[in-house]
């Protein structure tokens, strides 16, 4: 069982701890296989690694990189129809036997499948507890306290902020085991490795846009996303002197490109309405397998129309906290 892991870095220098840490902690290190876009200065130097034959690298020049979507399009090239996807971000760490872990709990909801078409697709996502450098341990800290499920809502101060977008925030529950999901986190985000040849990347996303238009496809192509307690992953949220980095819409980065951010995320806003509208997107539309009436539902807000039809459901842990993961949500 071969798990292949996305990790598009821009400018990170902890991209080398990620490869790291995600190996070192493996229960079945030889079922990895990593597929990187580092778009950076400087290429990574893969014979540092013992294991370099298990890694897919592409470098890139940061003048010429699109963004994150384009990155994670990139490295889905170098997909080969390994048994399993994880996508996650450079800056990533994880917990032992991490890969057992995911590979169960996602069986463990697939195992419904045979009764419900609901569970028969599932992914597991979220935004991963953090980490942090501790300077007196002159090493890295992860957070483990909070064990159970940390689900992700729409921000309630920014809905429909830009169109159809609207900003997404971790959430908190006093649950365990699982929960059904509504949003997804791109930094966060494992399945089965078929998901990916049905619902491919779109790389014409920017960073506005890229979750939520990923999430309507999967949903609509028969995907249902789950929460876990205890994510056995964990994430850098800063940016400080630990991991002090240049970002794709940094000035001193984005004023030598012909086409700068701010027009890249333009058409990000605009792909996602196109998106929800139906209108023709060249193969990277939704899917037919449910629609968006049935994530009102789901989800409690109302893409076409851009209404809130049910406020605690999209905006707070209420959904999470009461509806059974074994049972159908919609």
């Amino acid at each position: 069982m071969q798990i292949f892991i996305s990790i598009a870095s821009y400018q990170d220098p902890l991209l080398k701890n990620t490869i790291e840490d995600a190996y070192d902690k493996a229960l079945h290190k030889e079922s990895l296989v990593f597929g990187i876009c580092d778009q950076s200065d400087d290429p990574l130097d893969l014979s540092q690694f013992s294991y370099a034959d298990q890694i897919r690298y592409e470098h890139v020049e940061t003048i010429f990189s699109r963004g994150p979507c384009w990155a994670r399009t990139r490295i889905q090239e170098l997909f080969q129809d390994e048994d399993f996807y994880l996508q996650i971000d450079s800056h990533t760490l994880f917990e032992q036997r991490w890969d057992k872990i995911l590979i169960d709990a996602l069986n463990e909801i697939k195992n419904l499948g045979r009764n419900s078409e609901y569970h028969r697709k599932p992914f597991l996502t979220g935004y991963p507890r953090s980490f942090e450098y501790n300077e007196e341990l002159k090493a890295f800290e992860r957070h483990t306290a909070d064990k159970n499920i940390l689900p992700i809502g729409y921000r309630k101060d920014s809905l429909f902020m830009r169109d159809r977008f609207s900003r997404q925030i971790g959430l908190r529950t006093n649950k365990q085991g699982f929960a059904h999901g509504y949003l997804l986190a791109a930094g966060c985000l494992f399945a089965e490795g078929r998901m990916i040849r049905e619902v491919p990347y779109d790389q014409y996303f920017y960073f506005y846009g890229e979750e939520i238009s990923l999430m309507l496809r999967l949903f609509t192509h028969g995907y249902s996303a789950f929460h876990m307690s205890d994510l056995p992953i964990f994430h850098l949220y800063t940016n400080h002197e630990t991991n002090k980095r240049l970002l794709h819409w940094s000035p001193e980065e984005d004023q030598n490109r012909s086409i700068k951010w701010h027009e890249l995320e333009k058409k990000s806003i605009e792909r996602l309405t196109d998106l929800v509208l139906g209108n023709p997107l060249n193969g990277y539309g939704l899917g037919n397998v449910r629609t968006l009436e049935d994530y009102k539902i789901l989800s409690g807000i109302d893409m076409i129309n851009k209404e809130i039809f049910d406020e605690a459901r999209a905006t707070t842990s209420e959904f999470f906290e009461k509806v059974n993961w074994e049972d159908i949500p919609i």
